[in-house]
């Protein structure tokens, strides 16, 4: 596998870790009810899997983003 493949890939892993923490202390902390409104509706996992998706996607990239910013000119 080439090696930016596979930094792309951990990087990509280590993003949606840091989203399912962040994810998890929004609900855990209760912000803006969120855990009540999900935990309530009949319909709540769907929106408890779209925080999770779309979180994970935008700190995936900003994730892969630093790691690139921070590699030396080559």
């Amino acid at each position: 596998m080439p090696e930016l493949v596979r930094l792309y890939i951990k990087n990509v892993i280590m993003g949606f870790g840091l989203s399912a923490v962040f994810v998890g202390a929004l609900l855990y902390l209760n912000v803006g009810n969120l855990w009540h409104l999900i935990s309530t509706s009949n319909v709540g996992w769907i929106a408890l899997v779209m925080l999770l998706f779309f979180n994970g996607v935008v700190f995936a990239g900003v994730q892969f983003a630093i790691t690139i910013m921070r590699m030396e000119a080559q």
